[in-house]
């Protein structure tokens, strides 16, 4: 994963799945709202469902269903925006935006398959192994504080919540800073 982010909508990418590109654009949002803020990315997804968005851009909640996901992203993708909660040893309620690169599939690895556990690196090493490859993938990714089972966010990534939706909003807007 890389922490530089350019310009997310106006490079335009071919879609390798299908060898054209789409236009089409994927903002999900996947979490488990019964390990509290692992919620994170479903939280985000419900306060962006009620604002306009760019034509072509579906905001779409995957909860836990990340197999899903991966294979909805087989229709192809100019930019897939992943919404998630992610240790990376922040301080609980960081928003941090990676770019990440699909990766090549492993033939000596094993099944990558867990259904309801899927880290963002399962998410986008499933859709390697499919042969599924957007445009362009970023993730805009929280530092929990919690993830113990339960429900509702802990304070600092509930204040973290206005900040992923403007960083969102401005990455669909092409205005992200570097």
């Amino acid at each position: 994963m890389n922490d530089t982010v350019n310009d997310p909508v106006n490079d335009p990418v071919n879609d390798t799945v299908n060898g054209t590109v789409s236009g089409r654009t994927l903002v999900a949002g996947v979490g488990n709202v019964f390990l509290r803020d692992d919620a994170f990315g479903v939280e985000v997804i419900r306060l962006l469902a009620g604002r306009p968005v760019p034509d072509g851009v579906q905001v779409k909640d995957f909860g836990i269903r990340g197999v899903h996901l991966a294979y909805d992203l087989l229709d192809g993708c100019e930019l897939f925006v992943l919404v998630d909660a992610a240790q990376r040893g922040e301080a609980p309620g960081t928003v941090t935006v990676l770019e990440v690169e699909v990766p090549e599939p492993d033939p000596a690895a094993g099944p990558v398959i867990d259904a309801h556990s899927l880290t963002p690196d399962g998410i986008f090493a499933l859709l390697g192994s499919l042969g599924g490859r957007p445009g362009r993938s970023l993730l805009v990714a929280c530092e929990p504080a919690d993830v113990s089972a339960g429900m509702g966010l802990s304070d600092p990534v509930l204040q973290a919540l206005p900040h992923a939706v403007r960083t969102v909003e401005e990455i669909l807007a092409g205005t992200v800073a570097e």
